[in-house]
């Protein structure tokens, strides 16, 4: 039995859940499990794990609280900055788990409540048809 690799699949399993690398897996589509909104899926440095970020949403890094920024690596992997302190004009996407609509919010910066009004308003779009004019 290989305990070694067994740690480090645990520690990795761990980390992955810690940073919200829950997203659906390839085929399935890249919706949140929560509100049914497309957003860019993005494998993660832990195989198998994969994470949502929103959608043509790119902000300055030094804007967004630790542990929330994430960084597109040359090779299309997502990379959580964790605790580190970006360089200057880096620019970072943030999860969409913190932007939810059906989560409870972290509400971290002024700026992600607004986001999270804004997708609630967009999720209900998805939902709330008239109902003039149809069969």
């Amino acid at each position: 039995m290989g305990d070694i690799d067994d740690s480090d699949h645990v520690t990795e399993t761990f980390h992955a859940l810690l940073e919200g690398a829950t997203a659906p897996r390839p085929p399935s589509p890249p919706d949140c499990p929560f509100c049914d909104l497309p957003q860019d899926r993005y494998a993660t440095a832990y195989p198998g794990y994969w994470i949502l970020l929103e959608p043509r949403i790119l902000i300055p890094a030094h804007t967004v609280p630790p542990r929330r920024r994430w960084v597109i690596t040359s090779t299309g992997t997502a990379m959580n900055l964790w605790d580190a302190e970006p360089l200057p004009g880096t620019r970072c996407r943030i999860p969409h788990r913190i932007a939810c609509p059906c989560l409870v919010p972290e509400d971290l910066w002024p700026w992600v409540s607004a986001l999270r009004v804004h997708n609630d308003r967009r999720s209900q779009r998805l939902f709330d048809l008239p109902d003039e004019g149809f069969p």
